[in-house]
């Protein structure tokens, strides 16, 4: 049986993933910042889903969470993030924001990574998916909301990185974009509902093999320009 650990399912697209994921018949630990999410958790209860209290800005939480954890991790899907400070414009810029929005959507995947990169090791067939954006691609220039923009550019270079410094363990991993998706985050005027997001990311964790790893993809299977 599958087990794939989602970080964010409180609410919006991570909590769709961990859904999904259960409907697929998978095991899922799924994460949320403070005890008081887990008010939105109340349809993933079962025992096939566990919840874990950590904020991904912090390693010890992270790793205390981790160290409750046993058996292996066969996907992690870092779903958390966030749109950044209202002013974010390279000429009106909070930078305050900017720095914790590169703490949680750029650090904070690689930090999940470190802590459960034991669990990961002890599985015959680990992925590590994050969830990216296209406005982070460096084929993609624009200028508005550069916090989240260079986060994403940010996190696509460390999830390219972490995949030559991994394959050696047989671990895959790959950046998605989730699409314009109908969240809190993207609005309701976007282009897909979080149910065809949540799907297609999760085929993307589902077949995604070493030789396959490296790359940037749409949600839809598509092979992004980093």
């Amino acid at each position: 049986m599958t087990t794939i650990l989602i970080t964010g399912v409180g609410r919006g697209l991570g909590h769709e993933m961990a859904r999904q994921a259960l409907a697929r018949g998978w095991t899922v630990i799924g994460s949320v910042r403070r005890e008081a999410d887990a008010k939105f958790l109340k349809d993933l209860a079962g025992d096939r889903f566990r919840a874990l209290v950590f904020d991904v800005r912090d390693s010890d939480a992270i790793e205390a969470a981790a160290a409750t954890v046993d058996g292996p991790v066969d996907i992690l899907l870092n779903c958390s993030g966030i749109i950044g400070p209202e002013r974010q414009s390279v000429l009106d810029m909070d930078f305050d924001g900017f720095a914790d929005t590169l703490a949680i959507n750029t650090v904070g995947p690689l930090r999940v990574t470190h802590a459960f990169l034991p669990h990961l090791k002890r599985s015959d067939r680990a992925r590590i998916v994050t969830l990216s954006s296209w406005m982070g691609s460096m084929s993609h220039a624009k200028s508005d909301r550069i916090a989240y923009r260079a986060s994403k550019a940010a996190v696509n270079k460390v999830m390219q990185g972490l995949a030559a410094d991994v394959q050696p363990m047989g671990i895959a991993v790959a950046a998605a974009h989730p699409g314009w998706v109908r969240t809190e985050m993207g609005g309701q005027h976007a282009d897909i509902s979080p149910e065809e997001s949540a799907g297609g990311v999760l085929d993307l964790c589902e077949y995604l093999d070493i030789a396959s790893t490296g790359h940037f993809w749409n949600w839809d299977g598509e092979h992004l320009a980093w």
